[in-house]
Order: C-alpha cells, then sequence, then structure tokens
C-alpha cells in the first residue's frame, strides 16, 4: 500500500486526513522533528505538511524549516504544503522552495485527494523513469538507451568491436557518432593503445593533409622539424575520421592509398611508414548521393563501409529523451548543487514531443543552461526553452502509468537481451512466470 506521511498538530485533522486517505497507509507527525524521522524511517512518497507547526503554529518559520529538511533527507518525496487562507505568499514560497504543490484551508477532502493522487502519479512515473534508466545504462561507456532500436545498435557495436572490421557510422549530427567510435575502441583488441580522432570537417584543407599523414622537416615554410600525422599516432590503436564526407579529391586517394597498402608518406618525405591501425569513419552526409554527384570515391566508400551503423536521431528513440535528461541532470548536480530534484509533467511530455532536430548534443545544450539558468527545484518546459503543452497534459491511472513503463521495460529489455527470457528476468529482476505474463497481455511475440 502507498505511504502517505501526514504532518498536523491538530489531532481532529489528523483523525479526518487519515479517514480521507483510507486507501492508503497513512503515517502521521505532529512536528517537524517527528516528520523528518517519519520521512526516514517509513520513506513515503507522498506528504501532506501544515506549515503552522509547534512550537511556533502562528507562523510558517517550522513548517519551511520541515519542508527544507525532508526535501534533503529525499529529494524525491512529493511535499504538499497545507496553508490558512490568508498564508497564500508563504505557500508559493514553499513551491519555490521545492513543495510539489499547496492547498488552502479549509479542507475540502475531494479536492486534496486529487492533488495527492496526482502527486503518486507522477512519483511512481518518476520511479519507473529512475529504473530505466538504471537498466538501461548501456555496456557503452556514455550512452543511455532504452529504446529498441538504440538498444539494436549497441547490440551491433558490441559485436563489431572485436573484429578489426573498417566501420563507417551514420548520423544526423549531434546523435552520438563520436560515442559509439570510442564504445567500438574500447571494446576491441587495441583498447589500451591510444584512440586519435580527427574532424575532417573542423580542419583547412591545406593544412588537413599534413595533420593526418605528417611531415618531413622543411616541407613547407614553417615545418622547422619532422612531425609524426594522426595516422602515425593511431599506430597499433584506433584511428577516427569523422565527416569524412568533407575529404577533398586528393586526400580521398591518398586515404584510399593508405587503406588498400597500409603505408604512408609524410609530406615531403620519400620513404614508406607502416602503419598498423584500426580506421573508424563517420558523418552526417549522404554517401551515395556524393558518389552520384561526383563528390565522393567510389571505391573509397566501399574500403571504409566494410560494416555499416546506421544511428537513429533522437526523435526516432522513443523515451530515450527523457531518460537522457534525467542521467544529464546527474551529470550536472554540481552546477546545480543538488538544487534541481524532478521534471514536471508538463516538461516530461515537452521532452518527449520536441523535434530535438539537434539530437543529444541539443538536449545536453538545453539542459546545462537550464539547470544554471531555473529558479524552482522543478524544471519547466521553459526552463528548457521549450513550448508548455498546458492543458495538453492528461492525467492518466496509476495502472496506467504501471502498465506503459511495464511494456517499455519488458521491449527494451527483451532486445537488449535478444529475446533471452531468463536474461529478461534477471536484468528486471522479475521472475520468469511474469515475463511471460506481459509478453501476453500485449501480445508481445518473441
Amino acid at each position: 500500500m502507498r505511504k502517505l506521511l501526514v504532518v498536523d498538530d491538530d489531532p481532529g485533522l489528523q483523525k479526518q486526513l487519515k479517514w480521507c486517505f483510507e486507501d492508503y497507509a497513512v503515517v502521521l507527525a505532529e512536528d517537524r522533528r517527528s516528520a523528518l524521522a517519519a520521512v526516514r524511517k517509513d520513506q513515503p512518497a507522498v506528504v501532506t505538511l501544515d506549515l503552522g507547526l509547534p512550537p511556533d503554529p502562528a507562523n510558517a518559520s517550522e513548517g519551511l524549516e520541515a519542508l527544507r529538511e525532508i526535501l534533503e533527507a529525499a529529494p524525491r518525496t512529493k511535499v504538499i504544503v497545507v496553508t490558512g487562507n490568508d498564508d497564500r505568499e508563504v505557500a508559493v514560497k514553499a513551491v519555490a522552495q521545492g513543495a510539489y504543490d499547496f492547498y488552502e484551508k479549509p479542507i475540502d477532502p475531494d479536492v486534496l485527494k486529487l492533488i495527492v493522487e496526482r502527486a503518486f502519479r507522477l512519483s511512481n512515473l518518476e520511479a519507473e523513469n529512475l529504473r530505466l534508466v538504471a537498466a538501461h545504462n548501456t555496456p557503452l561507456a556514455g550512452l543511455i538507451a532504452g529504446s529498441p532500436v538504440m538498444l539494436g545498435v549497441c547490440r551491433t557495436i558490441e559485436k563489431i568491436a572485436p573484429t578489426e572490421t573498417t566501420v563507417l557510422l551514420l548520423g544526423e549530427s549531434g546523435t552520438g557518432k563520436e560515442v559509439l567510435a570510442r564504445a567500438l575502441h574500447d571494446l576491441s583488441p587495441r583498447k589500451d593503445q591510444d584512440f586519435i580522432a580527427i574532424n575532417c570537417a573542423a580542419i583547412p584543407e591545406n593544412l588537413l593533409e599534413s595533420e593526418l599523414f605528417g611531415y618531413e622537416k622543411g616541407a613547407f615554410t614553417g615545418a622547422s622539424k619532422q612531425t609524426k600525422g594522426k595516422i602515425e599516432f593511431a599506430d597499433k590503436g584506433t584511428l577516427f575520421l569523422d565527416e569524412i564526407g568533407d575529404l577533398s579529391a586528393a586526400l580521398q586517394a591518398k586515404l584510399l592509398r593508405f587503406l588498400q597498402e597500409r603505408v604512408i608518406e609524410r609530406v615531403g618525405g620519400r620513404s614508406e611508414i607502416a602503419v598498423d591501425t584500426r580506421i573508424i569513419c563517420a558523418t552526417h552526409q549522404d554517401l551515395r548521393r556524393l558518389i552520384d554527384e561526383g563528390g565522393f570515391r567510389e571505391d573509397l566508400f566501399y574500403r571504409i563501409s566494410e560494416m555499416t551503423v546506421n544511428i537513429p536521431a533522437l526523435r526516432e528513440r522513443e523515451g530515450d529523451a527523457v531518460l537522457i535528461t534525467r542521467a544529464l541532470l546527474d551529470r550536472f548536480e554540481s552546477l546545480h548543487k543538488g538544487r534541481i530534484k524532478d521534471l514536471s509533467e508538463a516538461t516530461i511530455l515537452a521532452i518527449n514531443k520536441h523535434d530535438w532536430s539537434g539530437n543529444v548534443r541539443e538536449l545536453e545544450n538545453r539542459v546545462k543552461r537550464a539547470v544554471i539558468m531555473a529558479d524552482g527545484n522543478v524544471l519547466e518546459p521553459e526552463d528548457l526553452e521549450l513550448p508548455n503543452p498546458g492543458e495538453t497534459v492528461q492525467l492518466r491511472t496509476l495502472r496506467e502509468y504501471r502498465d506503459e513503463a511495464d511494456l517499455v521495460a519488458v521491449k527494451a529489455t527483451l532486445a537488449y537481451a535478444d529475446g533471452n527470457i531468463g536474461r529478461v528476468a534477471e536484468i528486471l529482476g522479475i521472475s520468469r512466470p511474469t515475463v511471460y505474463q506481459i509478453l501476453r497481455k500485449f501480445n508481445i511475440d518473441t
């Protein structure tokens, strides 16, 4: 049974609220000390807190201090402050300090029950999201994924990482191509050697050749000493060529020769240098279209695409944007010093509805700005510079939230475990019969 903590020093009101919330496991407390003890012992998801507590029930100082201590001890607790009808300003202050909502006396049981039930629904949704984040920290460092399509990409990376295959990563800007390239390196036999990355679009064409292949002393004005290129530095390790679609025709020819012969010549040099490196390439461009237009060599394309991995855009990764947002909040905790506790329901809906044309990079930038600039303890859509869906937020029953969470969790874990029911049960911490029950309920084929 769901636990609700009622903090009030009025025995009559305590009795009324306990009767009102007979469907919950109600825990009672009459002051700040007993409230904090109950939070630590019973871990209620929702608390109703009268701000007028002893020893000074005439003002809200003791209640506000209780609010601070409760949220410090259990940051995700939903605290609903209860105030007199002339204390609206204090109630707004309490919300700014982290309270979930406020309610003004006199008590209307039906209205208060609605607010409490809504708080429990949000608490349950957040708990499921946190469980999904924990379950879907993938074996690929730095990658959070729960969607079946992205977990499929993770499985592909795991399979090809131990090989010497040249890999081409295709995806829009900001989808995490370098993260996956590093995962290919970290899961390979070359993991203890260097991972060398170079963005072919970020370096002027006249400098890129010497950056890649190095140069001999005196090869050009300013070449005062012999210098290795990125390819040589990647010997025995992995070379990641990002935005390879931006290579000039001359450099494409020189790279093709290296891929065929595995030897290079430095700029201004005469001797061949053997280099043992694994090549991973990436681009956001359509290389086949570039080939048709004469902008990219077809023979080079086939050399770099022994294995091609298509990385989905964030908008195609159902549910991942919210999971990533929560992970980013943890990563940026030092920026907001633990002040931000939650995402509002409107924010969750806004994140899921947004197109994310800049993909994970855009999401990361918005979250970082939000945790610095937000005034409250709960991130709202406007903090992320997203449209507020307002009245389009549709509350659902707790059962509907649970069903959705069950469906997402089982489908995602099935994809990750490649259909192994025993592994799914182990990851989710449930029994095999429970897994089968969920599969039958939602008509999921394995």
